[in-house]
């Protein structure tokens, strides 16, 4: 059994499947090697990381970085810390820190689109009008009340972002350059992926913080978010409304030529649009085509260049630059062709959405070079099957891959593919809504308790719902699109309030409860998933798949089911979260019953194909 003082373990005992990836952890920070492991719910994957490679970086003088998408797991990890403090009596310097604009004490920062936060943060610390950065520095040097803060954060810490905000705001300093500070004399530090895999925001912090990734443990948690993250760092997008919004802005001005070459570039997306045919929704397009098409109007570069001068002009009046924004897109447009795909796409109403895209397809182009650098990396979460997919695309080398079975009693769960319904496209109708209604609703009748059904997107929830609001007998939750962090919260509340005589929460696969949510004990008794949730077959799909099968000649497995199917899992998570929990969870789609996606599910999940479901679940509850 691994010796818990030695890896600095909180807790009164270490687990049989705990101790395995303990062992494992200390075995790849001692040999450098990285690790890649599938650790589901129950197994304590945050300790178990934690604990080797925070002790390993006391005894060798290394950073770790704790690196999570979710602003919960921060919190998480904070108090593991403390747990870690109280009994060890360490002194563990830490530092939290969240994204700079949501530190920033300025009124409306928070409303700002992220490059245009970045310049305005840039043009108030430059013309001296942030008095936070002001009262923090002086003349580039620590003034005397950011120095005695910073003392004051060091006898805390650990303590989570929201407490070094509060602390900094109310003494008038700015909380970012505050963290920059305590992280240069932090031995840990929990941190949005971005401070790591963005390539512009990484090399300034660690300038900032005089850390070196040669000398940095990555433990990157909730990882099967990473691939699509770090593809999006890549991504850029101009729209018509973009384009438009810059034209006012050249208005305004008075930047006369300037809006007549916007409105040529305008006139180069509704070209683009009207040579779509008549079903078309998006197309290819080349980047010597559209760039062909500018240089009509302007020299290319140079329309870059002014774009980007007269952004500069105008920020010196206002906090954000649509022109910037113009000028960033066409800027990225020129960039390489391999990895990469350049989509013309349309939505239609009103006024009709015609975005162009430079996306990015491959995420081992940010994350390769990173993985390799570092000094070890840890990449885990409780759905990361199959590891060897995230191997292949983020560019893994000297990577040891790990699954382990739920720690949790197999009687405590009962997973069931029910084959009696399907949201696969061509199968989209009326009578199909109806029918996965009416599932729906013996399904939820037969389970005591609250309830979650996670569908594939809001059109195919609110297609069902129409048939099933009036069958369901309990009180109904219903998802919303774009929930504030607040409303999520009050929509939790509401559901958990009714765990007695039962809820039914209405969500979405990829929506604001799918994933990160944790309903413990008997606030939640069942999930259905209703259907699969596979992207709708675009354009960049395709291209993902295409390009997926030419690198590693699994493309419909990499591009398509695989992701699927573990944000499946996500879903079906949040049934089981503690040792005691009882619960069951249905597939309700014919496809899980195929081979091609029934090989998907993790083995010790035990998943039964059954259309006579109910003797089977009252049995389960002892009904």
């Amino acid at each position: 059994m691994t010796d818990k003082e030695k890896i600095l373990f909180p807790y009164p005992k270490i687990r049989k499947i705990q101790d395995e990836m303990i062992e494992e952890v200390i075995s790849c920070i001692k040999n450098k090697k990285n690790l890649i492991v599938h650790a589901p719910t129950g197994i304590g994957k945050t300790i178990s990381a934690l604990g080797p490679a925070l002790s390993f970086a006391f005894e060798k003088n290394k950073t770790v970085f704790f690196l999570t998408s979710r602003h919960t797991q921060h919190h998480i990890v904070i108090n593991t810390l403390k747990q870690i403090k109280e009994k060890y009596g360490k002194e563990i310097i830490s530092c939290d820190i969240i994204g700079k604009q949501w530190m920033c004490g300025q009124p409306g920062a928070d409303a700002l689109y992220s490059n245009e936060f970045s310049e305005y943060c840039k043009k108030v610390r430059e013309d001296d009008e942030c008095e936070f950065y002001l009262n923090a520095k002086k003349k580039n040097k620590v003034s005397v009340k950011a120095k005695a803060v910073l003392e004051d954060l060091k006898k805390i810490s650990p303590c989570h972002s929201e407490d070094i905000i509060k602390i900094c705001l109310d003494e008038k300093l700015c909380p970012y350059e505050i963290s920059v500070l305590l992280a240069k004399e932090a031995r840990i530090i929990v941190a949005d992926y971005y401070y790591v895999f963005h390539p512009s925001i990484r090399e300034s912090f660690f300038q900032k913080i005089g850390k070196e990734l040669e000398e940095s443990i990555l433990i990157i948690d909730e990882g099967h978010n990473l691939p699509k993250r770090c593809r999006d760092l890549l991504t850029a997008k101009l729209s018509n409304f973009m384009v438009e919004r810059a034209i006012k802005e050249a208005r305004k001005f008075g930047y006369k030529e300037t809006e007549e070459f916007l409105a040529g570039i305008k006139e180069i997306l509704a070209g683009i649009y009207n040579g779509l045919g008549e079903s078309e929704e998006e197309k290819l397009v080349g980047k010597e085509e559209f760039a062909r098409k500018v240089n009509e109007i302007i020299d290319y570069e140079q329309l870059v260049n002014d774009l980007e001068f007269i952004a500069d002009e105008i920020r010196e009046k206002q906090k954000q630059s649509y022109i910037g924004s113009v000028a960033n897109f066409l800027d990225k447009w020129r960039g390489e062709d391999e990895g990469f795909s350049r989509i013309f796409s349309v939505m239609e109403g009103r006024q009709p959405l015609l975005t162009l895209s430079y996306r990015c397809l491959d995420p081992s182009l940010v994350t390769k070079e990173i993985i390799e650098a570092a000094y070890c990396s840890v990449l885990m979460s409780g759905t990361l099957t199959p590891t060897l997919m995230y191997k292949d695309i983020l560019g893994f080398d000297n990577a040891v891959e790990k699954e382990y079975d739920s720690p949790f009693p197999k009687k405590n769960r009962l997973s069931l593919i029910v084959p009696e319904t399907t949201t696969k496209f061509t199968r989209r109708n009326e009578g199909e809504y109806r029918k996965i209604a009416d599932k729906c609703s013996e399904l939820v009748d037969l389970i005591p308790g609250n309830c979650a059904l996670f569908f594939p997107s809001y059109f195919v929830r609110d297609s069902v719902y129409k048939f099933l609001y009036e069958k369901l007998k309990k009180h109904i939750v219903l998802e919303k699109q774009r929930l504030s962090k607040l409303e999520k919260q009050q929509l939790l509340e509401e559901f958990k309030s009714h765990k007695d005589k039962g809820a039914v929460l209405l969500g979405v696969a990829s929506g604001s409860f799918g994933e990160g949510i944790d309903l413990p004990g008997d606030l939640l008794k069942a999930v259905i998933v209703v259907g699969l949730p596979l992207e709708k077959p675009s354009l960049e799909v395709r291209e993902l798949i295409g390009y997926y099968d030419k690198l590693f000649s699994k493309g419909w497995d990499y591009g398509y089911i695989f992701p699927a199917i573990i944000k499946t899992l996500q879903n079906a998570g949040r049934c089981i979260r503690s040792e005691e929990d009882r619960g069951v969870i249905v597939f309700l789609d014919e496809r899980y019953a195929w081979p091609n996606y029934k090989r998907c599910f993790p083995p010790d999940m035990d998943v039964k194909i059954i259309k006579e479901y109910g003797k089977e679940i009252k049995g389960f509850f002892g009904q």
